[in-house]
């Protein structure tokens, strides 16, 4: 049986904590009668979001898991995982020294963290000569960095395109070991990375547009009003097709604007292409609105 694919999704949460497993009681019945509804769970942000073939799908939903499951739902346009990335260089000398009763702590590394380019989302190098750190503790070394990565300082998104060099530090005979080394590249991370004047990237979405001709004028200035690039446009007879550029945080409910624009003639295709920075003005409104969900959530 061929399923189309989902055209429009939503966020839903409960606004009662304690009916969180009614919801989901609701959304695996609904996934079983209806292959076109599609249910994940956004593992960045841990929003539960629904898929499905048009707003007035899923408002249905909507309607049914408040009515049948006596479940107060909140339904929002899904949240963008953004990215924070550094832009220059920031040397280290951190030093963990902790003695306490017992044996105590010492790491000391000496390094950068700087920009990467490479494909891998982090990039770690050492070149320590003369055993100034013995080859058992770098592995624990890299091992602290990447724990690091998955909350930036910014607005707790992902750390990507980071290189961590070390290139010298020094060791305690009794006290180091693989922990403090691993806490040292921690707590230097912590210190260290807004140094490098991180910037959020967003995910930029290929969208690839079909339509009639007649409304080649109106798809692509529409584009252009979501911060979107045109990249080509080629005609097939009556019809055009644009590919465009356009950031995911300005498509949610493009499907339904597409069809108003063309009058239902409209369809496009959507797939991440890649991450840029995002504009200073929205980076400080991002950076803004995170803090005070942090702050929300926190009470």
């Amino acid at each position: 049986m061929f399923v189309p694919e989902p055209v429009i999704q939503v966020a839903v949460r409960p606004t009662n904590r304690a009916d969180a497993e009614r919801l989901g009681k609701a959304l695996a019945r609904f996934r079983k009668e209806d292959p076109t509804f599609r249910v994940r769970t956004d593992q960045e942000t841990g929003e539960v979001v629904i898929a499905g073939m048009g707003e007035l799908h899923l408002d249905i939903y909507v309607e049914r898991i408040r009515r049948e499951y006596k479940v107060d739902v909140e339904a929002e346009a899904p949240k963008v995982s953004y990215r924070e990335s550094p832009r220059q260089i920031a040397e280290f000398n951190y030093k963990l020294k902790k003695q306490t009763g017992g044996s105590g702590q010492y790491a000391h590394i000496v390094g950068r963290l700087e920009p990467w380019e490479g494909d891998a989302e982090f990039e770690f190098e050492e070149h320590v000569v003369g055993g100034r750190i013995p080859k058992q503790y770098i592995p624990s070394i890299a091992k602290g960095f990447r724990d690091c990565l998955a909350k930036g300082p910014l607005a707790e998104f992902r750390v990507v395109g980071l290189k961590a060099v070390v290139e010298d530090g020094s060791f305690h005979e009794v006290d180091s070991s693989d922990r403090a080394f691993q806490t040292c590249a921690q707590r230097c991370f912590r210190e260290i990375f807004p140094k490098t004047k991180p910037v959020l990237l967003e995910p930029i979405m290929k969208v690839d547009i079909e339509c009639p001709e007649s409304y080649q004028g109106a798809i692509v200035g529409d584009v252009t009003s979501r911060r979107g690039i045109i990249l080509a446009t080629e005609m097939q007879e009556k019809h055009v097709n644009v590919v465009a550029e356009v950031p995911l945080s300005e498509t949610f409910g493009y499907a339904t604007d597409l069809r108003s624009m063309t009058q239902g003639q409209g369809t496009f295709t959507m797939e991440l292409a890649l991450y840029r920075r995002v504009p200073a003005a929205l980076q400080e409104a991002i950076i803004a609105e995170k803090k005070e969900a942090q702050l929300v959530n926190s009470q």
